[in-house]
């Protein structure tokens, strides 16, 4: 089942008190507005802005913004609307409580599940590679914490989101619950369901663009049938240890013939992420690698 723009919360406060969060979400002072962006020039215009506009923490707004200027340095950001997109999204929102002091640093966190949050380097890397522009169909292989998702949504008010854990995809979920609730009006905008991402989305597809947050020794034919003719996929490619995060492109040759050209955004480098795992009945067992 999928679910968009929701009109119920998930699951009883009880079970919404329980989840790993500690802190009390913010309430957005003033409505979305996609042509509004917060000022790059300084720490301290940044965190007036956000402030004023988000009611966000200031403590958390200055961490985010020396990561910017990490960001910025590294080559991981670099255009307007991506560097917009992650200024606009409080990582410290999807990290557990026990991480929350540790939402900006650099390396991938626990969120429970074995799995992980992605590390802000490599997630402003793959999403500024896509290109996204507003009203393009994103699809997100592995919805995890909800970060990528969230971060999506200040690109683009389609996106759709798939995670294959069930008790994680309900709590991310009922965080979006809480986050809309707070004024986070930008994420209602994520249609997403629990489902084994490897088969993607064929009732919604094409898609212009597609993102998978997790690694396998190679591209799923079903996410290359949903890429759009012109369209770009971003996913860790290689086996276990030795993952590359390729561009995919997908283009429409003469007489029809689709060719696929890839490019490691890393230039060779490793960067490992957690399995593609699959569904066996409702039962995850195995990946989809080998």
């Amino acid at each position: 089942m999928s679910i968009n723009r929701r009109a119920v919360m998930l699951g009883s406060a009880a079970a919404l008190a329980s989840m790993p969060y500690a802190r009390a979400h913010a309430n957005v002072p003033k409505p979305y507005d996609w042509s509004a962006s917060p000022p790059t020039d300084s720490r301290e215009a940044f965190v007036a802005w956000m402030t004023a506009n988000r009611g966000e923490d200031p403590k958390y707004l200055a961490r985010r913004f020396g990561k910017f200027q990490d960001l910025q340095r590294n080559r991981d950001l670099w255009d307007a609307p991506n560097s917009r997109a992650y200024l606009m999204t409080p990582r410290e929102e999807f990290v557990t409580a026990k991480n929350l002091d540790r939402a900006y640093d650099t390396h991938f966190l626990d969120i429970g599940f074995g799995v992980t949050i992605t590390g802000p380097h490599s997630v402003a890397r793959m999403t500024n590679t896509l290109d996204i522009a507003r009203g393009q169909k994103v699809l997100e292989i592995g919805t995890g914490s909800g970060y990528q998702s969230a971060y999506l949504s200040n690109l683009t008010d389609k996106v759709w989101s798939i995670e294959i854990i069930k008790p994680l995809a309900m709590r991310t979920w009922a965080l979006y619950d809480r986050l809309i609730a707070a004024g986070y009006s930008e994420y209602a905008a994520i249609t997403h369901k629990h489902a084994d991402g490897y088969y993607g989305w064929e009732e919604a597809a094409p898609f212009d663009k597609i993102i998978v947050t997790c690694g396998i020794d190679h591209v799923p034919p079903p996410l290359l049938q949903q890429l759009k003719p012109g369209g770009v996929m971003c996913i860790p490619v290689g086996p276990p240890g030795a993952q590359h995060v390729l561009k995919i492109v997908k283009e429409v040759a003469d007489g029809g013939v689709i060719k696929v050209s890839r490019s490691d955004i890393y230039n060779g480098a490793i960067v490992n992420f957690v399995p593609f795992t699959k569904l066996d009945g409702d039962a995850i067992r195995g990946t989809h690698s080998g």
